[in-house]
């Protein structure tokens, strides 16, 4: 397992449509396996695989025991979405930005597992908007090309 480099907007790699994954190799266990490790380094929620300069689409997300853990996810589809939410969201590939989203409240995936088994995952609140923000990723979408407003956080006050 590695960590992997993050690729930073405006690489254009970030713009391009992902490839579907045709079989499940050993390539595409470490691929999962590095993702998971780069994204839990650097303190992100989800990650996808053009975010690693790999034009594959996996993509991997881990948003709290409470959604499930890490899950990781091949050729995912967004099958079903409904409610609305708006929320701030950031990019492990925009440092220093957020901005506000609009996306559907809950919103059901479907996908590959590791073993090449059909999953459906179905996500509220946080876990909706990440299965939502890391398949724009796939589709060359990012978070400002959807954002309602784009601004640069306030820094959080160090405890002294």
């Amino acid at each position: 397992m590695a960590i992997r480099f993050i690729v930073k907007d405006p690489d254009p790699v970030l713009r391009e449509h992902a490839k579907p994954v045709p079989k499940i190799t050993p390539n595409i266990h470490k691929l999962l396996d590095d993702m998971a490790d780069t994204m839990y380094e650097a303190q992100g929620v989800g990650l996808a695989a053009p975010q690693i300069g790999i034009l594959k689409r996996v993509i991997v997300m881990d948003c709290g025991e409470e959604h499930g853990g890490l899950i990781e996810l091949i050729n995912p589809e967004i099958i079903a979405k409904e409610g609305e939410q708006l929320g701030p969201e950031g990019c492990l590939s925009i440092p220093g930005l957020q901005g506000d989203v609009r996306r559907a409240a809950k919103c059901t995936v479907k996908g590959w597992n590791r073993n090449g088994d059909e999953i459906t995952v179905e996500g509220t609140e946080l876990l909706a908007r990440c299965i939502q923000h890391e398949v724009d990723h796939l589709n060359g979408v990012l978070f400002t090309d959807v954002a309602e407003s784009v601004y640069r956080p306030e820094p959080e006050e160090q405890e002294q």
